[in-house]
């Protein structure tokens, strides 16, 4: 069954901005600090939560979502935030003119927490972004390996118990993958979902990659065996990964269960 943040509006909020704030934004903080004169943008914002941690920073904030509902539902949390001025909440398509022309070169830090596995064409889009930086700026990418045990985000599926945690079956072919989560009664919504994400999963190499294609290097970066969000939804301990699984390409994907990366431009 859906994990109860799958279902909870609060619960999700609260789990975006407890991990923001006692690890995503130490992370950045490590080798770019956050100050009360920065902008943020959040691509993916969802509820907001991350920006939430920004927002007590001191932070002017920007999220963007393509859906209005999470927009909407965004406004309503974060309702004194908006209403003070400490957060803009818009759904939009960065790749929209007006979009480009109004916010290019306007912020210090971009964020994208579990939101790249899901953007199509990221070989496009990862340059793209780079535009709206301020000329010192840099970008935090967080995502789940592609290959990692639960990287298909099967922890979603809403009528099987045992799919949502059975590991590593959406590396199988795309066809039987399908007939796996449809005999498993999920449903239309959901199957659809998923099959988009495995249609988008990308992996820490490939990642790697297209930053070094797109006129950005990385400054900073932490793999983890076991991801700090996993410390809010499960009760577990937050591991970083072995240095020697780290450094073995292919491996490392499939026990690295996110990875953290700043990045800047060359």
């Amino acid at each position: 069954m859906a994990l109860k943040q799958h279902t909870s509006i609060t619960e999700r909020f609260r789990q975006q901005y407890e991990n923001a704030k006692d690890y995503l934004i130490p992370f950045v903080e490590e080798r770019f600090a956050v100050n009360s004169d920065m902008k943020v943008l959040e691509i993916g914002a969802a509820e907001g939560g991350v920006l939430k941690a920004f927002i007590d920073k001191g932070c002017w904030t920007m999220g963007v979502d393509l859906s209005p509902f999470r927009i909407d539902t965004a406004k309503e949390v974060m309702a004194e935030e908006v209403a003070a001025g400490q957060i803009y909440l818009e759904a939009v398509n960065v790749y929209d003119d007006d979009f480009r022309e109004k916010w290019g070169g306007q912020f210090d830090l971009i964020v994208l927490k579990d939101t790249i596995e899901h953007i199509p064409e990221q070989e496009k889009f990862i340059p793209y972004i780079k535009q709206f930086l301020k000329p010192e700026g840099v970008i935090f990418f967080g995502f789940p390996p592609w290959r990692m045990p639960y990287g298909g985000h099967q922890q979603i599926c809403r009528t099987s118990k045992l799919l949502s945690k059975l590991p590593w079956f959406h590396l199988l072919p795309k066809g039987l993958y399908k007939r796996i989560l449809i005999a498993g009664g999920e449903g239309e919504r959901v199957v659809e979902e998923l099959m988009d994400i495995k249609a988008t999963g990308i992996n820490l190499g490939r990642f790697e990659r297209i930053v070094r294609k797109s006129g950005l290097r990385i400054r900073h970066r932490r793999l983890f065996l076991i991801n700090p969000i996993y410390k809010y939804k499960f009760g577990l301990k937050v591991r970083t990964q072995l240095p020697l699984l780290g450094d073995i390409p292919f491996l490392r994907d499939f026990v690295t269960t996110c990875g953290w990366y700043l990045v800047e431009r060359k």
